[in-house]
Order: structure tokens, then C-alpha cells, then sequence
């Protein structure tokens, strides 16, 4: 059983994350994928632009997995977050999770996405027609990081 954590420049793709976790030993593959919207209350998006601090990322994205794996029978589990620019329709997050049934996947894919969400020190730029902001997670469990 395989953990992969990783803070990315480059774009992700759900095919490459899918295959690390991929195994003949498990009948599925559960996923969350997040992208780029084109919209936020009522303004138009552009793109997105993410910042990070990617070691103490990746430790928590680790914790994040040991969790699942207390919780969940699951088989390998990937977290990938890109950082820097994300325009429309590209992902920023993928968390693909093998298990034996789907259920336990699921729940874990769930659960992994929500506890990144809170936990993991990664930093959103929205930016609209007519102008830019730093958006705060209203999940999130750790200090806000300041922009101007």
C-alpha cells in the first residue's frame, strides 16, 4: 500500500493518478476531482492561482492519509494539489483512493477532501473581470495567510 503526496506546478491528470493507484488486488478506483469555475457569486472567473507552503502541505496531506487508512480498508491512496496558475476547467485537487469495494473508497475520497480542505496550508487567488482576491476556506482549521 502506496501513499503519494504532492504539492504540483504542473497540470494533473486524473488518467497518471488513477494508474499509480491502480492494482489488480482492488476492484475500484474513487476519485475527486476538483476544477476551475467560471463563476463565483455572480462574477465571472477567469482563472485561479493557488500558493503553498509544500512541505508542511504534503506532511498534512500524509496525516490525512494514515486517518484514512485507521478508518477505511483502502489500498493506495494519492493527493495531488497543483499550485500556480489554474484556468477554467482545469483540476486543482485529485484524490484517488483504491479499495476492494467501493465503499470504503468513497467514504475515504469524502472524507480526504473535506480534512485537505481544513487542514493543508494552500492559499486561493480568485481573479474576476475587474479585479483580484485572496479567498479565505471556510473550512479551514489553520491561520489564514494575509495578502495585499
Amino acid at each position: 500500500m502506496t501513499d503519494i503526496c504532492k504539492v504540483s506546478e504542473t497540470v494533473l491528470k486524473v488518467e497518471e493518478i488513477c494508474a499509480e493507484v491502480g492494482d489488480p488486488t482492488y476492484g475500484a478506483i474513487s476519485t475527486f476531482i476538483g476544477v476551475t469555475r467560471n463563476h463565483h457569486n455572480g462574477k465571472k472567473v477567469l482563472k485561479l492561482f493557488y500558493e503553498a507552503y509544500a512541505p508542511m502541505a504534503v506532511k498534512e496531506m500524509h496525516k490525512i492519509c494514515h486517518t484514512i487508512r485507521e478508518r477505511w480498508d483502502v489500498g493506495n491512496v494519492a493527493m495531488y494539489h497543483k499550485v500556480g496558475e489554474v484556468p477554467i476547467g482545469e483540476a486543482s485537487v485529485i484524490i484517488a483512493i483504491s479499495s476492494v469495494h467501493r465503499l470504503d473508497g468513497l467514504e475515504a475520497v469524502h472524507f480526504a477532501i473535506d480534512e485537505l480542505k481544513a487542514s493543508v496550508p494552500v492559499w486561493k487567488k480568485e481573479y474576476y473581470e475587474d479585479g483580484s482576491v485572496w479567498k479565505g476556506n471556510a473550512e479551514c482549521r489553520h491561520h489564514e495567510r494575509k495578502h495585499k
